[in-house]
């Protein structure tokens, strides 16, 4: 809201406001008084749905804070806009450690502490302009990325491990010898927590899964040289290995990489192919790639993975998808790419199991995120079925909604509890374990909270109707599942016959 001067007035004063054009030019939202002569022909559902009595959501309503004038003279708000670092107050829209009463063996005052910290920091940086992303479609700021990376954030998202040493994180909230895999995991669920479809990939989740091949597999030489600049925002990686020809099936990438002769005594790669559906790759400076080696004698030569830097005969073009353009999604071409030996991560031929292995940490942390948004969706379809009338009471005093939405509850806590699992078997894991261990478990995990995401969106969709599926908010076509259902039992129910009943 801006600064300026805010009166009290009272029902009466609100109530001279109006005109012969238009019922009125004041309106009261939660004994806030607003202004709307000029606004409520442009508003976008017409000047009568500012009339409604369920207007909506009081962030929706927070878009409008420009407009207001005043308050009523001793009302009191009920909606409040809660402080950057405060917690949900619903039932089920925070993780049960994070409620009053609850009790959890895997989270320690250094985790509340951080969670604490991180979500003002969320709120108040990230948040506003991830929003504005998700309107224009471009990428995260240089300025922001530059905040994150003085929080140490980037490194975080990466995971515990020798790259924290020596770091500040979170203004010292948390000392890099303490932080583990749960302290990540808060990481995600702020991120997911943000409810946009942006918010994973678009916060650069092309360097979580980008640069750990580097850290975990590349040469002391090529770590200094690619890490610290890519930690601190400068550069941006992404991990470039689906292709158009490939999709699941890792092991039928076509993209080459052949050594050649560099007319000095060495070689260098050259690599040829095409990438798809690469996240981040419309900006990323690097693209960690494996590729098939191709041997001069025509015999298989396994898998390699190298780092390509962006340059001569490395182009990019987005793709189109049906989620969020502020992610990057890239269709990336490597033509005749020369690529330095030191480039290479891991031994050539095993480039295969150096891609399969970093599979569990990015499937890992999708899943942190999928979870927390189902909870959030939890969250927002318990507050619109306590406010939203139909049929003249509540649409929570319908049994149906109140099913659907106990399954949901049920859903998200099952996904909370295999998920605080997993992460603990990471954290006493090391990583040669976690990928001989949990990698069944994790690619479960995935199935299973991806399954309860798509389950979940559909059962808040039919209880949002319209608002479900339009961006702005205030129709199922023609009716809810859950409306039509009742109405055809009860049709049903008119057209039994008077002989088959008992």
């Amino acid at each position: 809201m801006s600064t300026k001067e805010l009166k009290e007035y009272s029902f009466n004063d609100v109530e001279k406001h109006k005109s012969a054009g238009l019922p009125f030019k004041w309106i009261i939202i939660d004994a806030k008084v607003y202004d709307v002569s000029r606004f409520a022909n442009l508003h976008p559902g017409g000047a009568a749905v500012l009339l409604a009595k369920s207007i909506g959501e009081s962030r929706v309503i927070s878009h409008y804070a420009r407009l207001q004038i005043g308050t009523i003279a001793g009302q009191v708000e009920l909606v409040k806009p809660l402080a950057a670092d405060a917690l949900s107050t619903v039932p089920y829209a925070e993780p049960t450690w994070l409620s009053a009463g609850f009790h959890s063996p895997y989270y320690s005052e250094s985790h509340r502490r951080f969670q604490k910290a991180l979500r003002k920091f969320v709120s108040e940086v990230i948040a506003p302009e991830m929003e504005q992303c998700e309107q224009n479609g471009k990428r995260i700021s240089q300025g922001v990325i530059d905040k994150m990376a003085e929080m140490n954030i980037l490194a975080m998202r990466i995971g515990p491990g020798k790259h924290l040493k020596g770091r500040t994180l979170m203004g010292g909230v948390v000392k890099p010898e303490e932080f583990d895999y749960f302290h990540e995991l808060i990481i995600s669920f702020e991120y997911g927590r943000l409810g946009l479809r942006g918010s994973m990939d678009g916060l650069l989740s092309g360097g979580v899964i980008g640069l750990p091949p580097v850290l975990n597999y590349g040469t002391p030489e090529l770590q200094a040289r690619i890490v610290p600049d890519v930690l601190s925002g400068k550069k941006l990686i992404c991990l470039a290995v689906s292709e158009a020809f490939a999709g699941s099936d890792v092991g039928g990438l076509q993209t080459t990489a052949t050594l050649v002769q560099d007319g000095k005594g060495g070689k260098h790669w050259v690599v040829n192919g095409t990438k798809k559906w690469i996240t981040n790759g419309t900006f990323a400076d690097y693209f960690t790639t494996p590729c098939r080696v191709e041997k001069e004698d025509g015999k298989d030569g396994g898998y390699v993975v190298l780092l390509i830097q962006r340059g001569d005969g490395v182009e990019t073009r987005p793709v189109k998808t049906s989620y969020s353009a502020t992610a990057g999604t890239a269709f990336v071409m490597f033509d005749n790419v020369e690529v330095g030996l030191e480039n290479t991560i891991g031994e050539v031929g095993d480039g295969m199991r150096v891609i399969l292995s970093n599979f569990n940490h990015e499937r890992w942390m999708i899943v942190c995120v999928s979870a927390r948004t189902q909870r959030l969706i939890v969250e927002e379809c318990l507050k619109w079925a306590n406010q939203r009338i139909v049929f003249g009471k509540p649409l929570l005093s319908q049994a149906v909604v109140r099913a659907k939405i106990a399954g949901m509850m049920g859903r998200v806590e099952a996904c909370q509890g295999w998920l605080e699992s997993v992460t603990h078997q990471m954290n006493n894991m090391s990583y040669e374990d976690q990928s001989d261990k949990l990698a069944g478990q994790i690619a479960l995990l995935k199935q299973f909270i991806t399954r309860c995401g798509r389950e979940i969106a559909e059962d808040a969709t039919q209880i949002f109707g319209g608002r479900g599926i339009t961006v702005t908010s205030p129709k199922l076509l023609c009716g809810a599942e859950d409306v039509m259902g009742d109405l055809g039992v009860r049709q049903a129910m008119k057209k039994i016959p008077k002989d088959a009943r008992l």
